[in-house]
């Protein structure tokens, strides 16, 4: 098996030690993505709908460096801080897919790194 990293600077960079992505061929492993903005690695200000979109942007920039879209993600896994933003995390979410939709899970947390109140990894097959 070849583990090949993805990496782009289209989405913020690993703060930790782990990569954006794993490429294993014909599956893609998705870091945990919080909404930072890439050129800044800072939080964007904003609601959680604000929030929501910049984490799909940041894995749409991680999956599109990989060759691969939305279309290709198996699962979701989505942590938030607080089940009563689920529904606007839900419509945000909802505005970057098509059907059919991908598996998900939905996990309340109590905390987030850099306080944010969402993170979001996939998993997408080729």
């Amino acid at each position: 098996m070849t583990v090949n990293k993805i990496q782009t600077d289209k989405a913020p960079q690993a703060i930790g030690p782990y990569s954006q992505a794993i490429d294993l061929g014909d599956m893609v492993f998705v870091s945990g993505q919080i909404p930072l903005i890439p050129e800044t690695m800072e939080v964007v200000e904003g609601d959680i709908t604000v929030q929501t979109e910049q984490v799909m942007h940041n894995l749409k920039a991680i999956l599109t460096e990989a060759g691969l879209t939305f279309a290709n993600v198996a699962k979701f896994t989505i942590y938030i801080t607080n089940m009563d933003d689920f529904s606007k995390i839900n419509d945000a979410y909802a505005k970057f897919l098509v059907e059919p939709y991908p598996a998900r899970a939905t996990v309340e947390v109590s905390k987030l790194p850099k306080g944010v109140a969402v993170e979001m990894d996939v998993i997408a097959k080729r």
